[in-house]
């Protein structure tokens, strides 16, 4: 193997400019210093526990009945079934990188032992937008369901501090403060984060369980006449409000009708988004190895059964035109006359969205550690704290950022800018499969990608479609956000890569 594209004895490789790469040995070494060292708390169970607790959340108690009224109606099932699919063709490539380079920094790491040092940041930055984003998302999602059930009891907030609604402005304080906690609890340990999340991902499959049972005795046929409603032209023809693929190939989309699946999609997609902060966790599990890919492609097959099973029921109990947008399996169960179970699933939400929003943050939190750690980002971020071993100045940074963040937030303006991002990383982490297929086919592989490249490819195409289905001016948002990075790793990170500064020291510039 030559030296400028193999591994040297120091795990360093000839410098290639934007595009040099880290070893996964040398990743792994920098795991183990002493003042980056994260604490190996985690098992399989953990990480299971940790995957339904972030993906069962938003998609379930605040998407289904918006994408069931607005793009799919009952056929809204089929659309959770191929998000479902996109997201298991990156699954089985997450697991793969995962247990060869079991370090936090997920998609970011994989790129920068794959693709080099620049595509590595682009997916960084990426993923940094795209946490923050999902995290404040379902913070304001949580949000409304608290004050459902304070009005309920009788108890309201001022307007000024329940958030901004129908074009009124106003801080959303329970979300600032929801964001505020779990932040919280990430300083103070991985394993008291699991354990919390245990309890809350118990509660929360409890109730998803109690919508399927219950609400399978109020399913009435006539509700799912016609299962794929007639396609209807959408309210706007053109323009950034219209998906890319109109823009690009010129086809009129629809609401409805088979292309409105294939649309609905690519929103409820937002629903499964959280599997991938599993690989994040890598670093911190006793055995990554064996435990991550079945944490990973454990959790998505718990998951897809669960949001497919309740869509059937909620789309079954009332027809989806009358459905509601805010809290549709809540009001499904009082538009039957059984208040008490809204009750019920009111209070589940709004326990069970805390662990999203927890596991969201813990996901960028890791991954900004990672980007600090390698020195792209200021290595102030960097330091473990010396009694709870969490990145804890990178953790409270990003905490409060998001919290200012959540307090403004509207669900509509950026749960597709989060899709958008997060499918960005599903073509990177199948692009660095195949590449780190062919320039290191020597790594121990505890679990393999089958049918490669043929999966890696269909999970970029299957991406690259779910992307082209999200409005253009989700598009140029993205745009935005990443000529931003290039403005920041231009004028900070290329000259302060350690990995550059060991390349300099061991003179491999070219």
């Amino acid at each position: 193997m030559s030296t400028e594209h193999g591994s040297t004895s120091h795990g360093t490789r000839r410098d290639r400019g934007m595009f040099r790469t880290k070893t996964v040995e040398q990743s792994i070494r920098d795991t183990e210093e002493p003042e980056h060292e994260l604490k190996k708390s985690l098992s399989a169970l953990d990480l299971t526990v940790f995957g339904v607790g972030v993906v069962i959340g938003t998609g379930i108690f605040v998407l289904t009945g918006k994408i069931a009224k607005q793009q799919a109606g009952p056929s809204v099932a089929v659309a959770f079934v191929v998000a479902g699919a996109v997201c298991a063709l990156a699954a089985l490539c997450y697991a793969e990188f995962a247990s060869t380079v079991p370090v936090a920094g997920s998609a970011y790491t994989f790129a920068y032992a794959s693709l080099g040092e620049l595509p590595a940041w682009i997916i960084g930055w990426d993923l940094i937008l795209e946490l923050a984003l999902g995290c404040a998302v379902v913070a304001v999602g949580w949000s409304g369901y608290l004050r459902s059930l304070l009005d309920t009891a009788g108890l309201h907030l001022p307007e000024e501090l329940a958030g901004t609604h129908d074009g009124r402005f106003g801080f959303d304080l329970p979300a600032c403060l929801l964001v505020v906690a779990v932040t919280a609890v990430l300083v103070l340990g991985m394993k008291l984060s699991s354990r919390v999340t245990a309890v809350i991902v118990g509660i929360k499959v409890t109730v998803v369980l109690l919508v399927i049972v219950a609400g399978s005795l109020f399913i009435t046929a006539a509700n799912y006449r016609p299962f794929i409603p007639p396609a209807l032209p959408t309210a706007h023809g053109g323009g950034l409000t219209a998906p890319l693929s109109q823009l690009m190939f010129g086809f009129t989309p629809s609401h409805f009708g088979v292309m409105g699946i294939f649309a609905a999609a690519a929103v409820v997609f937002f629903a499964f988004i959280g599997f991938d902060i599993v690989a994040t966790a890598a670093e911190e599990t006793r055995n990554p190895q064996r435990d991550v890919p079945r944490g990973i492609l454990g959790s998505l097959a718990i998951c897809t059964l669960l949001y497919v099973a309740v869509s059937i029921v909620v789309t079954g109990m009332v027809k989806y035109t009358e459905l509601t947008t805010d809290a549709p399996l809540a009001d499904a169960f009082k538009a039957v006359g059984h208040p008490f179970y809204a009750g019920v699933i009111s209070f589940g939400a709004a326990v069970g969205l805390t662990s999203v929003c927890m596991i969201l943050l813990l996901g960028q939190s890791r991954v900004f550690f990672a980007m600090s750690r390698d020195g792209l980002l200021p290595q102030f971020f960097s330091r473990v704290h010396p009694r709870f071993g969490t990145p804890y100045r990178s953790t409270v940074a990003l905490g409060l950022v998001v919290a200012v963040v959540a307090g403004f937030t509207s669900i509509n303006e950026l749960a597709e800018l989060v899709n958008i991002g997060t499918l960005f990383a599903f073509v990177v982490v199948a692009v660095g499969v195949v590449l780190l297929r062919r320039s290191r086919p020597d790594l121990p592989r505890a679990f393999r990608t089958p049918l490669v490249p043929l999966i890696p490819v269909a999970s970029v195409l299957a991406s690259l479609w779910l992307m082209l289905n999200l409005p253009a001016e989700t598009w140029l948002r993205f745009a935005v956000w990443m000529v931003l990075g290039f403005g920041i790793y231009f004028v900070y990170g290329r000259a302060h890569s350690r990995l550059g500064s060991r390349l300099r020291g061991t003179g491999r510039i070219r």
